[in-house]
């Protein structure tokens, strides 16, 4: 069972996911599923049929954290003795050369990665070629859209 690493409030969010989905979630199907099975006929009953579906959704999300959970490996970045480098859970400010814009990422596990927040998976191209460097260090980095060039403002641990 491989170990995922995942940060402190990573975590925290599936445990608070996991909660909803039992608590709240799974009673709302299971109440649409007896609705649509008193209309009658299952077999064209779309109803029944749409409720099924996310069962099985919802019941496959809920296996996913469970083993999410029961193979994490949780990093507290602030508890990591570090030497200015970028590492896993850092959040990193870097100047994207080629927009002349300023980006701050959070290097993170994949299930927490959600580019929206700039939270990037640490194996992402962006991610790999940012583990390691100090600030100041330049790189150029091959993305799916593209090369793109970033300077390092800053690291931190937070």
């Amino acid at each position: 069972m491989e170990k995922e690493p995942i940060t402190v409030s990573g975590l925290e969010n599936l445990k608070l996911e996991l909660e909803n989905l039992k608590n709240i979630q799974r009673p709302k199907i299971v109440e649409a599923i007896a609705e649509a099975r008193s209309h009658g006929d299952l077999k064209e009953n779309a109803e029944y049929h749409a409720a099924k579906e996310q069962q099985a959704l919802l019941e496959s999300r809920v296996i996913a954290i469970n083993d999410l959970i029961a193979r994490a490996n949780v990093i507290d970045v602030t508890k990591i003795e570090n030497n200015g480098k970028v590492i896993f859970g850092a959040t990193v400010n870097v100047l994207d050369l080629d927009l002349n814009k300023k980006i701050t990422y959070k290097l993170v596990g994949q299930d927490e990665a959600d580019i929206k927040k700039n939270l990037i998976f640490f194996k992402s191209p962006i991610g790999k070629a940012l583990i390691g460097k100090d600030k100041g260090d330049m790189l150029s980095v091959n993305t799916p859209s593209g090369e793109k060039n970033f300077e390092i403002l800053g690291v931190d641990y937070i």
